[in-house]
């Protein structure tokens, strides 16, 4: 049929003809994958239930239970299938066209008709079986089924007999129709074996086949693309001319060829070029990121100024920019000067603390002067500039990423070795060879120095630095570790919020939204934009839960939409004193954003005491100064159009590792997923193992990390509750890790967080093979000092609710603070109906008579597990409503400074569930017995593990009493 002429008139837009095709992808997965993940999220263990069998055996969630049981995920699945109708009709009335186009001129359309008829009928059952859910209406719904499934044979069949001659694009469809059909045999037959047999677990394999043939139906569909990559869509005024001015402002959406299209234009050695900066960029963030946490080690062994923390200012290095000939050295041979800087990831091979700190800083510095120097060097030569700050910021996600597979640590830190889990010899030799690569390229060079001043046109090199410096502090604070967000957003029990796994996904989700987001410069540099930002910013500072959380993940789509602007805009300023400058006003808000919570060990830090407020307004502010220069008439002078390729190339890859990334990061999900409900270690005996540990943090005596080896010793001992102090990582200083979602999940255990990064406190943990009814978290009356934490739990332990403190209380240099925080901590075990076990810290000598040692014992009508133990000084153990059985003290093994304290208790059937709170403390210690036996008159399955006996294991051995003791 020959083309028909449009009629005339101005064209006031057109569109690819690969939007419809993409919108209907995008649109149509996302109804699923969405559903999918907030299900997971929110009803993980309903939506896995079925007629036959729960959770474990059914592990995985059929479409339809996912999408059409529970709100919210139901509802966010039909609002993108409504999103996707449009899309789809379009879809069939463009096959009509594609069609009819090649029918001769006296040719039948009859077939043409037949299957556009087919497909509209196709896309309403699909609506049918959408919108009207099992729930709903068990036989309208499979009616739908059946005649969305019965359309689809000759929807596949007519397709691929119509489509045009592409043998690329036949292919793929060969593929996912052979995988669509070939689904269906396994699929039914699971069903049988689920329906028929009612076999375990069936359900489960039938889940993963009916998600198979959504994602090969989509994938179908979505091979249109290749066949309206020549389809324009126009829109036309035919009210005006041709000819008319308005023509000049005609814009094109969607780019000149579909994203497909671009993937057989890659050039290898280019894309393993843009893999190596990427990679090396990782290495740049490790490294950054790594610093605070090495300098952190000093004070915390000093309890104060160390000195060491002048090692934060290494970065102020980036002053030698300044000097040209350095500079431009530095770019030419920027492999070279990268390949040194590797010596802050070889330094793990360095076993002197100090030593360490002094590599890792040359580092840090020789990277920051690298990245300084080539981002300069690439200022007006826009596809190359784009490219450079693409690569920096898929550095930082990947970071993210590699940090989600190591539960929050990173691999090639020099605190990990691999004795704890550390691969510093793999990061280190993929960093010499992408290091080699650099060097392997020839790129051109910077530009002349006469063609560097359009810094003068309207840019403010103070406010570049300025916004610059604030928005590396917001990046390395807030987005290094996907967890940061759920930890400042989570709650008590029930009401946490998302969990590493899934919430560290979102987060990576949120940043890589972000940073496709930021190719539109105006919107993202506008005032209405910040404002939007700063409030997301403001609900996840004041909000708990969900609601916290919400806001953190708007922020983040934010934060990282931010990135090219901010970046770009500092590297088109005079180098040296604009990087100076904003390295100090990092260093600045870095320290601020230590000081909220260690006051009391810095001289002046009173005014920053719990003013994590503070910082965040001054971050925000600085941030805001940066986009209203980078918005300036200097921003806009710079020309596109010279560098065209190399933009659509570096958004080429960047959209391929987005990709990448989050495939990567479900990937790490999934396999995180518990397998099984936690359980405790004697359940024959009714037994309650409990223990109170100080970890400092997590980093060993030597500077490495802790956690395998007290994953070791928790495991060995058995315990199946225990308290974790100083374990609030989620700072810089700490290197924004989280040691509570590797112990909770190796050592398969329900977790409560604590009190967390906002509530600046050094963070006390729970951890319990029992599950968690409710908890509270508290900061104690602290009116001086540094602020208490505590968690109060209510666990049920077979069947019965027992409650549960863990505290950390004040330090021994202020009385009033720890009196007030110990009456407290008396108020809430005192005023408690159930069984009551006291894990805390509480700075006091041991014994009757001791103030602060009376006020929570006696206070807290509880009976202390040892009145024999007279070496206690701070860690402490207390229980009411159980019967003790059993005590023990470990030493820490070089783990930490403080000993672990374990306590066996049993629960007995016969016991009250609540205790008569009108007696008096006189008559409540009557009650206590108190009588030693030998271990020979204890059960088996209550005795402390004999691998601790003399000299112990990996340096834990029964201490103090050099054995443990037993009670009748």
């Amino acid at each position: 049929m020959a083309p028909v002429a449009d009629k005339k008139g101005l064209v006031v837009a057109r569109f690819p003809g690969t939007a419809i095709p993409w919108a209907h992808t995008i649109f149509g997965s996302s109804a699923f994958i969405l559903a999918f993940l907030v299900g997971c999220y929110a009803h993980y263990h309903k939506i896995v239930k079925n007629g036959v069998a729960g959770y474990p055996e059914e592990w995985f969630p059929s479409v339809s239970a996912t999408t059409g049981d529970y709100y919210p995920e139901r509802n966010l699945c039909q609002i993108f299938i409504a999103l996707t109708s449009g899309p789809r009709l379009a879809l069939c009335a463009l096959w009509y066209l594609l069609i009819v186009r090649n029918v001769p001129a006296n040719g039948s359309k009859g077939f043409a008709k037949f299957l556009f008829v087919n497909d509209v009928i196709r896309t309403i059952a699909c609506g049918g079986w959408v919108y009207v859910t099992s729930t709903d209406d068990h036989d309208v719904h499979d009616i739908a089924m059946f005649v969305y499934l019965i359309c689809t044979i000759p929807h596949v069949v007519g397709t691929m007999k119509t489509a045009p001659q592409n043998p690329k694009a036949h292919r793929y469809r060969s593929i996912f129709a052979y995988t669509f059909f070939g689904a269906l045999i396994p699929m039914i037959y699971y069903f049988i074996q689920h329906n028929v047999h009612r076999i375990p677990g069936a359900y489960t394999y039938y889940a993963f086949f009916e998600w198979s043939l959504i994602l090969s139906d989509l994938a179908f569909d979505a091979i249109c693309m290749f066949d309206f990559n020549t389809f324009e869509i126009r829109v036309v005024d035919v009210g005006a001319t041709s000819g008319s001015s308005a023509t000049n402002d005609l814009k094109t959406y969607g780019g000149e060829q579909s994203f497909l299209a671009s993937l057989g234009q890659i050039k290898p050695f280019e894309a393993i070029s843009f893999v190596s900066d990427v990679y090396l960029s990782f290495i740049f963030w490790s490294m950054l990121t790594s610093l605070p946490l090495m300098i952190w080690y000093f004070p915390l062994w000093h309890m104060g100024i160390s000195g060491y923390e002048a090692f934060l200012f290494c970065n102020v290095t980036v002053v030698l920019l300044g000097i040209n000939f350095l500079r431009r050295g530095i770019e030419r041979y920027n492999g070279f000067v990268h390949l040194l800087s590797l010596v802050g990831v070889a330094s793990y091979r360095i076993l002197d603390p100090a030593q360490r700190l002094m590599a890792v800083a040359a580092g840090v510095s020789l990277s920051l002067l690298t990245w300084g120097a080539t981002l300069f060097g690439q200022r007006h030569q826009n596809g190359r500039a784009e490219r450079g700050v693409l690569t920096l910021a898929l550095g930082l996600i990947l970071h993210n990423v590699v940090k989600q597979a190591w539960w929050a640590n990173n691999p090639i830190w020099p605190i990990m070795n691999e004795n704890n889990g550390g691969q510093n010899m793999v990061g280190l030799v993929l960093g010499v060879l992408a290091a080699v690569q650099v060097m392997l390229r020839q790129e051109p060079g910077s530009d002349e120095p006469k063609a560097i001043e359009s810094h003068k046109k309207g840019e403010s090199w103070l406010l570049a630095a300025i916004g610059a410096g604030g928005y590396l502090f917001c990046l390395h604070s807030m987005f290094t570790d996907s967890t940061t967000i759920s930890r400042w957003s989570l709650g008590g029990y029930p009401n946490t919020g998302p969990q590493p796994v899934p919430g560290g996904l979102m987060v990576i989700a949120a940043m890589a939204a972000g940073l496709t987001l930021s190719s539109k410069r105006r919107w993202v540099t506008s005032l209405i934009w910040w404002v939007i930002g700063t409030a997301g910013l403001a609900v996840l500072h004041f909000k708990e839960g969900d609601v916290g959380f919400a806001g953190g993940i708007l922020f983040t789509v934010y934060a990282l939409s931010l990135f090219p602007t901010m970046f770009r805009s500092l590297t088109r300023q005079p180098p040296g004193r604009t990087f100076l400058l904003a390295m100090l006003v990092y260093n600045f808000l870095a320290l601020a954003h230590v000081w909220v919570v260690a006051y009391a060990f810095v001289p002046g830090g009173e005014p920053m005491r719990e003013h994590t407020d503070y910082v965040l307004i001054a971050m925000q502010t600085t941030i805001l100064l940066g986009i209203f220069n980078a918005n300036s008439d200097a921003w806009k002078a710079v020309s596109e159009a010279k560098s065209r390729s190399g933009f659509s190339a570096a958004r080429l890859y960047t959209k391929l590792s987005l990709i990448g990334l989050m495939l990567g990061s479900i990937g790490i999900c999934y396999n995180r997923l518990p397998k099984s409900a936690p359980q405790p270690h004697h359940p024959e005996h009714k037994l309650i193992t409990a223990g109170i540990w100080t970890i400092h943090f997590a980093i060993d005596n030597d500077m490495w990390n802790s956690e395998i080896r007290m994953r070791d010793a928790i495991r060995d001992l058995e315990l199946d509750v225990i308290g974790l102090l100083e374990s609030d990582l989620q700072r810089i200083i700490m290197g924004n890790r989280d040691l509570t979602q590797f112990l909770s999940e190796d050592l398969n255990m329900y977790a409560d967080y604590g009190p967390g990064p906002t509530k600046h406190t050094w963070g006390c943990t729970m951890l319990s093979k029992f599950p968690i009814k409710r908890s509270t978290h508290h900061l104690l009356p602290s009116p001086k000092g540094e602020l208490a934490c505590a968690i109060h739990a209510t666990l049920d332990v077979y069947g019965k609710e027992v409650d549960v403190i863990v505290s950390h209380n004040g330090q021994e240099e202020d009385l009033l603070d720890r009196r007030l925080q110990t009456t407290e901590l008396g108020r809430i075990m005192r005023e408690s109906d159930n069984p009551f076990l006291f894990l805390g810290y509480v700075v006091t000598n041991a014994g009757k008579g001791n103030e602060i040692y009376d006020l929570l014992m006696d206070g807290g009508h509880v009976h202390d597990i040892e009145v024999a133990d007279w070496d206690r000084w701070c860690q402490y153990l207390a229980f009411r409503g159980v019967k003790r059985t059993g005590y023990a003290r470990i030493s820490h093994g070089g783990i930490t400074d403080t000993e672990i304290q374990v306590g066996k208790y049993t629960l007995l059937d016969d016991h009250p569930t609540t205790w008569d709170k009108s007696q008096s403390i006189e008559d409540f210690k009557k009650e206590e017995r108190y009588q030693l036996i030998a271990e020979s008159q204890v059960p088996e399955g209550l005795r402390f593990p004999s691998i601790f006996k003399g000299q112990g294991i990996r340096k834990h051995r029964f201490h103090v009493f050099d054995d443990a003791r037993y009670y009748a």
